[in-house]
């Protein structure tokens, strides 16, 4: 996994909003993977009052969702909180983690936002660019945009919109339970970003592997 140019996080909050507006344009929306075989879960937390960033990644094969490997990396914080760019703070943090995979995964579900972000690169995106792997988003709450509520069964999705543009979707993952906002990391589509999600969450709300790097995260 390639990883960018490490200055690009060594940057003030204005300049790391130009570059969000100079990469979003790379974000692909389209499907660019092959037969999917090893998916994986990634996470970030701020122990120690914010001071260290630690991510872990859990791999799983699929459809199955048996693990294959879990990593967690921590290292010093260097970018703070700005809505908008957690990204800076956290994508680093998560190559170091997906470098030192044994395994490699075919498409990664980050538990944040891909294209639904106010400039179209969410943490999801801006990871998958700067990795060079598929990825998707998969939040837990709106960051931007307006929808309706989807239908109360598992399976059932509305659009999430912003500026007269279809950023994501709202889906149910589990009957009668909060939706989650599902969207494009990079290189697959909505489509298939909700289908894999829903494969990857047979039992709660969140994606098993989600679900698994989380609590590996909040350790």
């Amino acid at each position: 996994m390639r990883s960018d140019d490490p200055a690009q996080w060594q940057l003030t909050p204005t300049e790391a909003v130009a570059l969000q507006r100079h990469l979003a344009p790379r974000v692909l929306t389209d499907d660019r993977f092959g037969t999917i075989r090893r998916v994986a879960g990634i996470d970030a937390g701020f122990p120690a009052s914010g001071t260290l960033t630690r991510v872990a990644v859990v791999v799983m094969s699929f459809p199955d969702l048996e693990v294959l490997e879990e990593i967690v990396v921590e290292r010093p914080t260097r970018f703070p909180y700005v809505p908008g760019l957690l990204s800076f703070r956290e994508v680093p943090v998560m190559l170091d983690a997906l470098a030192n995979l044994a395994v490699e995964p075919d498409v990664v579900l980050c538990d944040g936002h891909g294209l639904a972000h106010p400039r179209r690169i969410g943490s999801a995106s801006h990871l998958g660019l700067a990795a060079g792997i598929p990825t998707v988003g998969v939040a837990k709450s709106c960051l931007v945009g307006r929808f309706d509520d989807p239908g109360e069964r598992r399976g059932d999705w509305s659009p999430l919109a912003h500026r007269a543009e279809r950023i994501g979707a709202v889906l149910r993952t589990r009957s009668k339970v909060r939706p989650v906002f599902v969207s494009s990391g990079h290189c697959v589509s909505l489509t298939n970003a909700i289908n894999l999600v829903l494969d990857c969450a047979p039992r709660f709300r969140l994606p098993e592997l989600i679900r698994a790097a989380d609590k590996l995260a909040s350790s």
